[in-house]
Parts: C-alpha cells; structure tokens; sequence
C-alpha cells in the first residue's frame, strides 16, 4: 500500500503495534477509514483497525500486516461528529486538523494545515470514541519525556544557584535583623534539602525510564532472531540465556485489556500472546504446557490479569491468523503450545535413535531421559512417548518405577513370514545389547 502522507508503524510477527517508550494502549476500533485533505493525489485508508494510544493514532490493515500513525504532536485540533438528519443515515465522522509539510505529509510543526477524516462504520460509538481521543490530545503524554528532561536541567540549575549562595560570606547581623537572617537561613537550608531529594527522585525516575527502555530494546532484538550477519560470539551466546530469563519477568509495558480492546479483545489478546510466547517457547524446546504459559503470562501482565477461559480462547484464535505457534491438545487431554516449525516426525525420529541405543535396547528410556533428549518438560516427553507407541514406534512397559519405553521389535518381524526377521535391523543390534550384557 503506497501511502506518503503518513509515517509507518512498525508491527510484531503478529500484527501488534511495536509501542513507543512510555505509550499506552487506550482504544481500538474496527473498520475505520482514514481519508486525508482534498488533495487528489494522497491515497485514503480503507476498512483498517485503529488504535488509539497515548502518543499516536495508529491504523492497521491486518490483511497486509502494514500500518501508518498519526503522531499527535502534528494535531492541532480535533473537531466532534456532526448531529443532524443527515448525519444519521451516514458513517459518523471525525474531523482532525493536523500540521503537514507542501507536500502534503503529517509532521509536527508543518509549514501549512491539512484536515484528516476518521470515518467510523458499524457500531462504533463515535461519542465515545471522540470523548477518549479528546482526554488523550488533553493529557498530552507524548511531552513527559521532554519536560522530564527539562526539570532535569532546571533542578541541576536549581542546586548549582544554592551552593553558590551558601559559599557567599556572610555578615554578622545581630537583634531582630539577627533572628530574620537566622529564620531566612533556616528555611533556605530546608528548601536545599528538598531540591536535593526531588533532584534525586528525579534522577532515580529518569533512570528507571532508562531502564524501561533498554529492556524493551533488548526485548525486540531477541525477538527479531539471530542477525544475519556473521555469527554470535560465545560472550553474546553465553548470555543471551540469562538476558531472556531477565526479560520474561520485565512485563508487557501495554497490555490488551477489556477496557481498550472491547469486541476485538479476545483477537488482540491472541496476538500479544503469540508474540509473548516466542521466548518462553525457544527456552523450552519448543513445547511448553498451556499451565505455564498462564503463569508466565499474568505475570508479565502484572495487575492486568486474565483468566483461564480467556487464554484458552486466545489460543483457539491461533487458526485465523498467521503466527507461528499453534494450540495442541494430546490424547490424554494435555494442552501445550508449540511452534508450528516444530514436526512430529522430527520429534519421533529422535525417540526412534534414543531407543536405539545400546544401553536402551537393554533397560529402555524413561520420560526423564526423553526429556533430556527432545529439550523439554518430562511430563511433555510422556506425552510425546505416548504419541510414539500410538504409531507403533516404541512399547511401553508400566513398573513400580513408572513407565520404561523400548523400540518396537515387532515391527521388524516379516509380515510374509513371521519366523523370518529382516536383516539388518533394531532387531539384531537388540540381540547383541542382549548378549554383551550378559
């Protein structure tokens, strides 16, 4: 989609938005058409979702994983719905002044003014709509960070003035002019004390900021994968472990709520989950239960939490879009997640070679050394053995112990001729794992 008037919005493997430092999801609405000023050669966008944040007014055209944002230190004003007759038998529209360049594109501090269309379809409130995009544009949040910095300045500003004022000689006063000079000198010492502490919690906040804001680089770069570009050395390798463990528990700095979301919550919870689980999923070998995922989840959510019926039915939305994990349910009724590049034959072609050692074509293996194997939760490596015997891959045998899988034999016996056995095969080297042992 060529569209010049707007910048991009970079979006996740999923189709979220990638938020801003410091922006919050307020309000997402379906179909809803963008249609620039009266200039011919500036394309509309049709039938997108918007997205109503605290710095930007982002449209989505899911069909295409493309999107474009309306930055709001370019508005200038927004203008409500019209009410009359005609109104009603129309799509409701919101009319937003915006700064551009001569060219036409939406830039904060633009040379010449532009009127932006929002044209809402179905059941879109526009009161409603209008009333949340007006408390925003009122909030102003995307100027925090820059009159952060500027306090920052003033309060340095502030502390250099009072130690030069304190290094100042001072002269003997003695009576009433004794005791206002020593009330004066008083407050001035509290009043210090105060700059120094606020200069210091502004410090701490500004570095939190900081913090906030590397973690959700660091976070990015991780999901984007390895670079392309030559090979990891062992110190990056060594701790990029580590730095994913840190990082699951740094949070979701927007997470889908009710509240934002509305009709479409259930849709945008799946995408943030898919791009949530990428790094839990690559930790575990690919496969991790959905009871965990839940864990994981909430908590990165924070206080925003979500309940099981919820998750479950994010995960069943799993088959309308395009992302890479899937919702698996075994026979035994264990639901897991699990990367759809991930192959069940893969998998089993491994358990076939571990079965096909010589210590287990003596004592077998156990789920505990599936797990080993495969990368994954032994409770999750049964449920793959069990997958296993289903096919008539290995046997089962259930002790005091617990389960003890081998490599089906039977299989190797011909269905020709059940006395002759097919040569060579597990058959043979089981025999001479057998007679070694003894």
């Amino acid at each position: 989609m060529a569209v010049n008037w707007l910048p991009p919005v970079s979006l996740t493997a999923s189709g979220r938005p990638v938020f801003l430092p410091g922006e919050v999801e307020r309000c997402l609405l379906p179909a809803v058409d963008l249609e620039p000023g009266e200039n011919p050669s500036l394309s509309p966008l049709l039938s997108g979702l918007l997205v109503l944040t605290s710095h930007r007014l982002l449209w989505i055209d899911e069909t295409s994983s493309s999107g474009f944002a309306l930055p709001f230190a370019a508005v200038v004003h927004a203008y409500p719905p019209k009410k009359s007759i005609r109104s009603m038998f129309a799509s409701p529209r919101i009319r937003i002044q915006v700064s551009a360049s001569p060219d036409g594109r939406v830039v904060a501090g633009g040379t010449r003014s532009e009127m932006i269309t929002v044209v809402l379809r179905g059941k879109n409130d526009p009161d409603v709509f209008y009333g949340r995009l007006l408390e925003v544009l009122r909030s102003r949040q995307w100027e925090v960070s820059v009159e952060a910095e500027k306090r920052d300045l003033e309060s340095v500003s502030a502390g250099t003035s009072t130690t030069t004022a304190a290094a100042r000689v001072r002269m003997p006063v003695v009576g009433v002019s004794g005791i206002l000079r020593k009330e004066q000198e008083l407050w001035e010492s509290t009043d210090k004390s105060l700059q120094e502490a606020f200069q210091d919690l502004n410090a701490l906040m500004s570095k939190a900021k900081e913090m906030v804001q590397l973690a959700e680089k660091m976070r990015l770069k991780l999901l984007s994968g390895p670079s392309a570009q030559g090979n990891p050395n062992e110190e990056e390798m060594g701790s990029k472990q580590d730095m994913q463990d840190w990082l699951l528990s740094v949070g979701i700095a927007s997470p889908v709520t009710k509240e934002s979301a509305g009709a479409l919550y259930h849709q945008q919870l799946a995408r943030e989950l898919a791009d949530f689980v990428k790094l839990p999923l690559e930790k575990a070998g690919g496969m991790i239960a959905l009871i965990d995922v839940y864990c994981l989840y909430n908590r990165a959510r924070g206080t925003a939490l979500i309940s099981p019926e919820d998750l479950l039915q994010a995960c069943t939305l799993w088959e309308k879009f395009d992302v890479s994990v899937m919702l698996r349910k075994f026979d035994s009724g264990v639901m897991v997640i699990q990367n759809k590049a991930q192959r069940d034959e893969e998998v089993f072609a491994r358990i076939v070679s571990l079965a096909q050692k010589p210590e287990a074509l003596r004592t077998g293996i156990s789920p505990s050394d599936a797990a080993l194997t495969l990368g994954i939760a032994p409770a999750l490596a049964k449920e793959q053995l069990l997958t296993a015997e289903s096919i008539g891959l290995v046997c089962r045998d259930v002790s005091p112990d617990g389960f003890r899988f081998y490599i089906n034999l039977f299989r190797e016996i011909d269905t020709n001729d059940i006395y002759l056995i097919k040569k060579p095969g597990p058959f043979h080297a089981w025999l001479s794992a057998i007679s070694l042992s003894g």
